[in-house]
């Protein structure tokens, strides 16, 4: 199983890069961290690791990153939790980000 996001400026209609973020289990234990590259995205988050089905949250430290661009953002973090049922599954969780709104969806 692998997980994998994507995280796109959409006031700037361009990835975001240099997002930092965390992957963790329900019960808050750390799975791994990144920050996101020029495409928006952070290969190196469950790299290597052997996953299970359960529950995970993605945190990204939106307000460390919009602070970085001089924008006032109304959401410091977005925190998204989704369950894991196929352990050989790849599971892709984008992030829709703009200073005063975001949406997420399961992607492929």
């Amino acid at each position: 199983m692998s997980i994998s996001t994507h995280v796109l400026d959409a006031v700037a209609g361009a990835p975001a890069e240099g997002m930092p973020l965390r992957l963790e289990r329900a019960d808050g234990s750390l799975v791994g961290t990144g920050n996101t590259n020029a495409d928006g995205r952070c290969p190196e988050l469950t790299e290597g690791l052997e996953l299970e089905a359960g529950v995970y949250r993605l945190r990204f430290d939106t307000g460390a990153w919009f602070a970085r661009k001089d924008t006032t953002t109304f959401y410091p973090a977005v925190e998204l939790s989704f369950e894991v049922t196929d352990p050989a599954a790849h599971y892709h969780v984008p992030l829709l980000l703009s200073p005063f709104a975001y949406s997420t969806y399961r992607g492929s």
